[in-house]
C-alpha cells in the first residue's frame, strides 16, 4: 500500500493562496470608504460652502450659533431615530410623542399645583411608557412597525387635543412660569450659555452628549452588536441568541428619551404648549437619519450621521433665512439634499464593498 505524497504547499504569491480576510489589515482609504456617515459629510461641506458664498452673514459667530440651535433640536431626535432605523423599525409617532412630553409636564404641574419637576419626572416615565408600548406591540404582534406606531401617532394626537380642550378649555396649556421649580427647569433644558460673547442654547449639549452616548453604544458595547443584528436580519440575529424583543423595546425607549428631552425643551422655552404641535416632524427625523447614511432597510448606519444629517438641516433651513430667499423653498432643498445624500450614500457604500 503505497503514501499518497502530500500536495506542495503554495507559494505565497500564488493565486491558491486563501488568508482569513479578518486577519487582513484595511488601508485608512477603505476604512474611510466603508463608514455610513462619509456621504453625509461630504454632504455638509459642501451646504456649508454654498451658503458661505450665497450668504454674507452665514459666516458670522452668531449665525453659525443659530444654525447649531435648528440642528440640535432636530439632532436630539434624528440620534435615537438612527438607532431604531439601524435595528430595523420606524417610528411615526416620534413627532407627536415630543408634544405629548410637554403638555404631560405643563398640564399635570398645573392642575396638582405641584413642583415642576414633578410634572417633568411624570412627563419622564409616561413618554417611556409610550416606548415600551410601541415595542412590546411590535414584538408581540405581526403587523410592521409601521403600522403599530401609525396607530399610536393617531391616538396621541386625538389625546393631545382631547386632553388639552377637557383640562384647559383651550387648545394650549395654562403657564406655569410662576411654579415653583420652573426657573431650575428651564436652566436644565432650555437655558442660554453665553461663550466669548455669543449665545448659545443649551440643547446643543444635550445633543452632543446624546452623540457621544449612542456612538459608544453602537460601536463599543454588546447592545450595540445586538442592534446591527437585529438590523441585519432578525431570524438570524435571534438564532446567534441576541435578544431580539428586547432590543426593540429598548430602541424605542431610546426614541421616547429624546421626545422626552425635545418636550421638555419646547415646554420650558415657550411656558406654554400647542397641542396640535410635532404632527411631521417624524419624517424629518426619518430623512435626517437617511441624510445621514442609515438604510431604510435596517443594519447600516451611524449616530454621527444623524446628527451630520440634522447639521445639514439646520445649515439649510437657516442659510435660506441668511441669504434672504423665499422659505417657500426650504422643503425643496430639503428634498434635493436627500435625494442628493441617499445616492452618494448608494455610491461609497457600493465603492466600499468593491475594496473589499
Amino acid at each position: 500500500m503505497t503514501a499518497t505524497a502530500p500536495a506542495p504547499a503554495p507559494s505565497p504569491g500564488s493565486p491558491d493562496t486563501k488568508t482569513d480576510e479578518r486577519l487582513l489589515k484595511a488601508s485608512p482609504l477603505k476604512k474611510l470608504m466603508g463608514r455610513p456617515e462619509l456621504g453625509s459629510v461630504v454632504g455638509a461641506v459642501a451646504v456649508f460652502v454654498f451658503f458661505a458664498v450665497a450668504a454674507d452673514s452665514f459666516l458670522q459667530a452668531t449665525s453659525l450659533a443659530t444654525v447649531l440651535y435648528a440642528a440640535s433640536t432636530l439632532g436630539i431626535m434624528a440620534v435615537p431615530v438612527a438607532l431604531l432605523m439601524i435595528g430595523g423599525e420606524f417610528d411615526l409617532s416620534a413627532g407627536v410623542m415630543v408634544t405629548t412630553s410637554a403638555l404631560i409636564s405643563s398640564m399635570f404641574s398645573y392642575q396638582m399645583t405641584a413642583n415642576v419637576w414633578v410634572g417633568v419626572l411624570v412627563s419622564l416615565l409616561v413618554t417611556l411608557a409610550i416606548g415600551v408600548f410601541n415595542g412590546v406591540m411590535l414584538t408581540r404582534t405581526d403587523p410592521p412597525s409601521f403600522i403599530i406606531t401609525l396607530g399610536t401617532f393617531l391616538m396621541l394626537t386625538g389625546m393631545n387635543l382631547g386632553f388639552t380642550k377637557l383640562i384647559s378649555g383651550t387648545v394650549s396649556t395654562k403657564s406655569i412660569a410662576d411654579m415653583e421649580g420652573f426657573t431650575s427647569a428651564k436652566d436644565v433644558f432650555a437655558s442660554t450659555l453665553t461663550i466669548g460673547g455669543v449665545d448659545f442654547k443649551i440643547t446643543i449639549l444635550w445633543w452632543l452628549g446624546l452623540i457621544l452616548v449612542a456612538t459608544w453604544v453602537l460601536l463599543r458595547t454588546r447592545v450595540g452588536n445586538w442592534i446591527f443584528a437585529v438590523g441585519g436580519g432578525e431570524e438570524a440575529a435571534r438564532a446567534v441568541g441576541v435578544p431580539v424583543a428586547a432590543t426593540k423595546i429598548g430602541l424605542y425607549m431610546g426614541v421616547a428619551f429624546g421626545a422626552w428631552v425635545s418636550g421638555q425643551h419646547l415646554l420650558f422655552s415657550y411656558d406654554v404648549v400647542q397641542s396640535g404641535e410635532g404632527v411631521g416632524n417624524e419624517l424629518i427625523y426619518i430623512i435626517a437619519a437617511v441624510i445621514g447614511g442609515c438604510l431604510i432597510t435596517g443594519g447600516y448606519g451611524s449616530a454621527v450621521g444623524a446628527a451630520v444629517g440634522a447639521l445639514i438641516f439646520g445649515m439649510v433651513s437657516k442659510g435660506i433665512v441668511f441669504a434672504e430667499w423665499n422659505p417657500d423653498w426650504f422643503k425643496f432643498f430639503l428634498g434635493v439634499m436627500l435625494l442628493l445624500a441617499t445616492l452618494l450614500n448608494h455610491w461609497v457604500r457600493k465603492r466600499a464593498e468593491a475594496t473589499k
